[in-house]
Formats: C-alpha cells, sequence, structure tokens
C-alpha cells in the first residue's frame, strides 16, 4: 500500500492540473494518477482564443504543456495508471489502480469525461476506421474527402469547422431545428462553403466495408430515410463522466455525475 502522498488526484485534465498547482504550493505532496495523457479534452482542441492570458490564442497542447510545467514546477507527480475503485476505509481514501493501491486523507476528483456514443449500428465497428470523436486527432486523414458532423453544440461546429481545412464537403448533421452554440461559431458555419447544414435529422446507422462508406439518415419531421455517401464521421453529442470506479462510495444520478449539496 502507497502512503506517501497527502492529496490524490485522480484525473489529468486542466482541472487536475489547476488543482494541483494549489496542493503543491500549499506543501501538500501530491500525486497524479491518469489513465491515458495529460490535459485530458483540452489535447483536442486546435486553438483557444477565451483563456485570459493569451490575447494571441494558444493550442490546447501548449496550454496543457505550460500547466503540467507550472504544476511540476513546485513538486507535482504524474502516474499514467487507470484507476478502477475508490473505497473508504478507517477514515483512509483508499485508491485502487491498475498496478497500485494508494492510501490517503486527500482524493480530488478530476476524472474528466469521455465522448458519448450514438450508440447505433457501425459505430463502434467502424471506430478508428472513419468513425472519429475527436477532429483535431484525425481531421488530416481526411484530405479531399467527404465527411459527416453529428451535434449543433461549440464542439460539433467548431470541429467542423477545423474538419474544412482538410475535407473536400463537410455535413453536419443536427437533430433539431436549431444549433445551441455560440453565436460566432454558428456564423462561421454558415458562412464556410464546405460546410452544408442538415436539421431535424437523426443518424441511424454508419456503413461500408472495410472502411465508413456513408450513413443512413432519418428525418425527425417526416422520417423519410436517406442514405449519404461519406467518408469519415464526427461525432460530438457530449460527453459522460468517468465515475464508473466510485462503485456504491457516492451518490450519482442517471447521466453518471456526482450529486452534490450546497456543501459539496
Amino acid at each position: 500500500m502507497n502512503r506517501d502522498y497527502d492529496v490524490i488526484i485522480i484525473g489529468g485534465g486542466p482541472a487536475a492540473l489547476s488543482a494541483a498547482i494549489y496542493t503543491c504550493r500549499a506543501l501538500l505532496k501530491t500525486v497524479i494518477l491518469e489513465k491515458r495523457y495529460v490535459g485530458g479534452q483540452l489535447l483536442g482542441t486546435e486553438l483557444i482564443e477565451n483563456y485570459p492570458g493569451f490575447p494571441d490564442v494558444i493550442s490546447g497542447v501548449d496550454l496543457t504543456q505550460r500547466m503540467e510545467a507550472q504544476a511540476k514546477r513546485f513538486g507535482l507527480e504524474i502516474k499514467y495508471e487507470e484507476v478502477s475503485k475508490l473505497e473508504l476505509i478507517d477514515g483512509l481514501k483508499i485508491v485502487t489502480t491498475d498496478t497500485d493501491k494508494y492510501a490517503s486523507h486527500m482524493v480530488i476528483l478530476a476524472s474528466g469525461a469521455d465522448p458519448k456514443k450514438l450508440g447505433i449500428p457501425g459505430e463502434e465497428e467502424f471506430y478508428g476506421r472513419g468513425v472519429s470523436y475527436c477532429a483535431t486527432c484525425d481531421g488530416a486523414f481526411f484530405r479531399n474527402k467527404d465527411v459527416a458532423v453529428v451535434g449543433g453544440g461549440d464542439s460539433a461546429l467548431t470541429e467542423a469547422i477545423f474538419l474544412t481545412k482538410y475535407a473536400r464537403t463537410v455535413q453536419i448533421i443536427h437533430r433539431r431545428d436549431a444549433f445551441r452554440a455560440t453565436k460566432i461559431y454558428q456564423d462561421e458555419a454558415f458562412s464556410n462553403q464546405k460546410i452544408n447544414v442538415i436539421f431535424n435529422t437523426l443518424i441511424e446507422s454508419i456503413y461500408g466495408k472495410e472502411k465508413v462508406e456513408g450513413i443512413i439518415t432519418q428525418s425527425v419531421l417526416t422520417k423519410e430515410k436517406k442514405s449519404i455517401a461519406c467518408n469519415g464521421v464526427f461525432i460530438f453529442v457530449g460527453s459522460v463522466p468517468n465515475t464508473g470506479f466510485l462503485g456504491n462510495l457516492l451518490c450519482v444520478d442517471a447521466g453518471c455525475h456526482i450529486e452534490t449539496n450546497i456543501h459539496m
């Protein structure tokens, strides 16, 4: 049992790094337990133009590197391990990972979220072969090809705009009759000649042989079905919190969010 740390932070995104800066500066020995890579969803953001202190914009990768360097300067340790269980035993928080066990009086949950899936035929089958949840990561593979983007929020529109750097055409498919995204992103999407918007439409399935070849859509209004040929499908329909490791330790709602009161 590893008892070396005053504070254990589960997760390695911006919230985790911010917390680590404060705990390390308070001279609390701190470790971050991250299953994949530090930065979280920030790494999938090409340019950030609304973070204070960076008037000339900054990439998600650069901001992550700066935050990590700042936290490490104060003594942060980072271990790449996946947390599978969190328990409370005799007043101690016991954190179990795929390689070790840790005990501490303080644990900070900053485990972030994973992309929400559509749950339609072909989505799992073609993941990595045309289906993606990160345009910044995979956009370059679709140079001069036709792609579809699913969603209507900020992520969907910013990623669709980014994809126009590579793709021949970008179809944005949204189940509602209007976007929820910030107006500045809507204006940019509507004015981009490579982007075509299809409202009031659902994706029923993704099809292909070795790779994605197209999608089947259905109109919310008329129930009419159509086949749209495309080489890639980028899905941005929200996220699901990474709270599965909590078990019954804390109350979690149907959406996997931790329930709190005014006292947290």
